[in-house]
């Protein structure tokens, strides 16, 4: 027997029950995961709320880990027992000391990245990287704007926009996390508790406003979002902080300068192993050289998660968070 939080209803917190499991044994194509840490995403978060719904109950949580290969299934050839491994994407069921997935969705670890640095990072780093390098890829000298540029996902945005010469534009709820996000390299920081996102923005574009927005809040910065932006740029919604959005008139992108909008997943980006493959080349590389850092901010045991999710969920959080089996 092994030990995982499973939740058998959707709700708050206290829904997630730590549990007894037996370990499945991986089929053909699978590999079983001995975790050694495990990451904290949003996400996560609207599947025990049920905004996203689980495929059934009782089910496990998480998609985000780091590890060691505990058993191979067969017709797996890049992997093997012993390998030091991280993974960023489904099957539900990372909260768990032993998880098993499919093989196509397992990386190998280079010797240079500590497995709570990979359940810190790899979701929210490949996030960036679809964003800043596919969804629009950025080529220096833009503006953009990123919200909750604190956060795990903003932690690295803010450093990999620096990297790339983009002026990123971040909203915050403090001081504090004000100062960390231009500590990681953003241009500028907008206190929306405070300040007139919108006019903060107009003033320090000069009336230009953003080439690009990155919204991972969702139905309560919809509107504001949109009107940060310049004629015929982009709004990207890759996130429902706040709830998700809905209720819109197609029409609104026309009123506001023929916008585009689009709404990314990891699943619609990393759809292919030569896919993952690059994007985590792209991001491991960008770690090895230093130009992104991964903030572990807060550790909590597995059996803890409701009180991690619980700050999250609350802002209370900033850089990343780790849950250890």
């Amino acid at each position: 027997m092994s030990k995982r939080i499973q939740l058998s209803k959707t709700g708050g917190s206290e829904v997630l029950e730590w549990a007894d499991t037996e370990p499945k044994a991986p089929s053909a194509g699978e590999v079983r995961i001995a975790n050694k840490a495990v990451g904290l995403n949003f996400i996560d978060i609207y599947f025990r709320t049920g905004l996203y719904p689980a495929p059934s109950m009782p089910t496990g949580l998480g998609t985000e880990g780091a590890g060691v290969v505990d058993a191979v299934g067969e017709g797996v050839t890049h992997l093997k027992e012993g390998d030091r491994v991280a993974y960023a994407q489904g099957p539900l069921g990372a909260y768990a000391e032993l998880h098993t997935l499919p093989a196509a969705k397992v990386v190998k670890l280079p010797d240079f990245i500590d497995f709570e640095t990979a359940a810190a990072s790899m979701l929210k780093g490949l996030t960036v990287q679809y964003l800043l390098r596919q969804t629009h890829e950025l080529k220096g000298g833009e503006t953009i704007l990123f919200h909750a540029a604190a956060g795990g996902v903003g932690s690295i945005a803010c450093q990999w926009a620096k990297a790339l010469g983009v002026k990123l534009i971040g909203t915050v709820s403090s001081q504090e996390k004000a100062d960390l996000a231009m500590a990681n390299g953003a241009w500028a920081t907008i206190n929306y508790t405070e300040e007139d996102v919108v006019e903060r923005v107009r003033e320090l574009t000069n009336g230009e406003m953003c080439d690009v927005v990155y919204d991972s809040v969702g139905k309560d910065t919809w509107e504001i979002s949109l009107n940060c932006l310049k004629p015929r740029s982009l709004m990207v919604s890759f996130g429902n902080a706040s709830g998700p959005v809905d209720g819109v008139n197609i029409g609104i992108l026309n009123q506001k300068g023929s916008l585009f909008v689009t709404r990314p997943s990891l699943n619609g980006y990393a759809d292919t192993r030569e896919r993952l493959e690059m994007m985590c080349e792209d991001f491991f590389s960008m770690i090895e050289s230093g130009k992104i850092k991964i903030d572990v901010a807060n550790r909590y045991p597995l059996a803890d998660a409701g009180k991690a999710q619980d700050a999250l969920q609350n802002r209370q959080t900033t850089g990343s968070t780790v849950l250890l089996p």
